[in-house]
């Protein structure tokens, strides 16, 4: 649980930071800020984009059992549930060695089953709409948004008892001004995203290819709709995004699995460069790093929200440690970092050998990718420790999860 009892908003303990200044109204920061106007904090909340443009943003994402977790925990899961589309169902293709394996509900741990689906995919539309109206209805938080004021008068006009936190994304102006060390690698590959109307699709099945030019997955948001995310060089994907819907539907038709075919284009596509980034430490002295400021990884098996989100996870569960006085404030940012080590170096070690894995060419390769694949069509045991790395983290190997 991630909210503070009641009592606790009026009796902080009077050496604890109080006060939070969120650069970034994203999904990740937007979350950040409600989670602690729940726990008591006061808040400040600051975007360049205004509430129309922070929402108007044509995606989907794949939300996990550790993000359902925390949603069920800041009272939100219920009324995002009908936003949502379940998918029961994961097929994994390697195109080049012609194999396939499904991942299925049985497959997932024993505490996510009730759930009834291995994920959802939820479009940012009403995720965005109903984070600000929740926001909007706090006391506890102050609201900036269409604030293009220069970042670096954030750091210098901080008072020592506020705590800054930088959520404007992976080319966050606030991380460099504060100069905190980030170590970024251009994979030279770039992902498109759009969304289409496909027919003899399983509506309740999503699906990850991984093919020589880079991952595909093609996601449910219901009825015939998917959400496609294509990966291939950076070149190739600006091209197809100004292609005409024609030419990237027949594209599409020649390589989306049998029986499947691009029906309509209901979006622009859009794409975007793909790259693996990791700042070493996640703050430096009042500044906290969340989300893709800290950290970036590859969008195959739909890690990147959900590694943010389990950032707010993280911090929410040390912030309610303070608010208790079993965290001091000088041990809080230390202690953030640490937590959040072993999952974000898993998570980004663990999609980049995937995909220099699974897609390209190398002979050499074919026959332990065989034996990767069928591994994971025979032996249980694989399954859910692959489905349990994905759904709930790294980290929660060891761990019971909560029920």
């Amino acid at each position: 649980m991630v909210t503070a009892d009641p009592q606790l908003r009026d009796s902080a303990v009077s050496a604890a930071h109080d006060r939070f200044r969120i650069i970034g109204a994203g999904p990740t920061g937007a979350l950040l800020a409600l989670g602690l106007a729940q726990q008591g904090f006061v808040i400040s909340l600051r975007d360049r984009l205004s509430a129309e443009m922070l929402q108007n943003r044509s995606r989907a994402y794949a939300i996990t059992h550790s993000s359902r977790r925390l949603l069920q925990d800041l009272g939100l899961w219920t009324a995002l549930l009908d936003q949502m589309e379940p998918f029961r169902a994961l097929r994994l293709d390697d195109c080049t060695a012609q194999r396939t394996a499904w991942f299925r509900l049985n497959d997932l741990r024993s505490a996510n089953r009730g759930s009834d689906a291995i994920g959802w995919i939820l479009d940012h539309r009403p995720l965005m709409r109903l984070l600000l109206e929740r926001l909007q209805a706090s006391s506890q938080v102050s609201l900036q948004l269409g604030d293009a004021s220069p970042v670096d008068a954030v750091l210098s006009d901080s008072e020592s008892r506020e705590w800054i936190v930088a959520a404007d994304g992976p080319r966050s102006k606030l991380r460099n001004c504060a100069r905190v060390p980030f170590w970024s690698h251009d994979y030279q590959q770039g992902c498109l995203t759009a969304k289409l109307r496909l027919s003899g699709a399983d509506p309740h099945c999503a699906y990850e290819l991984f093919r020589p030019e880079g991952p595909m997955a093609v996601l449910p948001v219901g009825h015939d709709r998917y959400q496609v995310v294509w990966s291939a060089p950076l070149s190739r994907c600006r091209d197809r995004a100004a292609s005409s819907p024609a030419e990237l539907l027949s594209a599409l038709d020649a390589i989306l699995p049998e029986g499947v075919n691009a029906v309509e284009l209901l979006d622009d596509p859009g794409a975007f460069p793909l790259e693996l980034s990791l700042a070493p430490r996640l703050h430096r002295g009042t500044l906290l790093l969340v989300g893709e400021a800290g950290h970036r990884c590859h969008p195959v098996g739909g890690q990147g929200l959900n590694l943010c989100w389990r950032d707010v996870s993280d911090l929410l569960h040390l912030t309610l440690k303070l608010r208790e006085g079993a965290v001091t404030p000088k041990s809080l940012p230390r202690r953030y970092s640490r937590r959040r080590r072993f999952d974000l170096v898993a998570v980004l070690l663990s999609t980049d050998l995937l995909i220099r894995f699974f897609s390209n060419q190398r002979l050499l390769l074919l026959p332990f990718r065989h034996l990767a694949l069928a591994m994971l069509r025979h032996l249980r045991w694989v399954r859910r420790f692959s489905l349990s790395a994905m759904t709930d983290g790294p980290g929660s190997f060891l761990k019971p999860l909560p029920k």
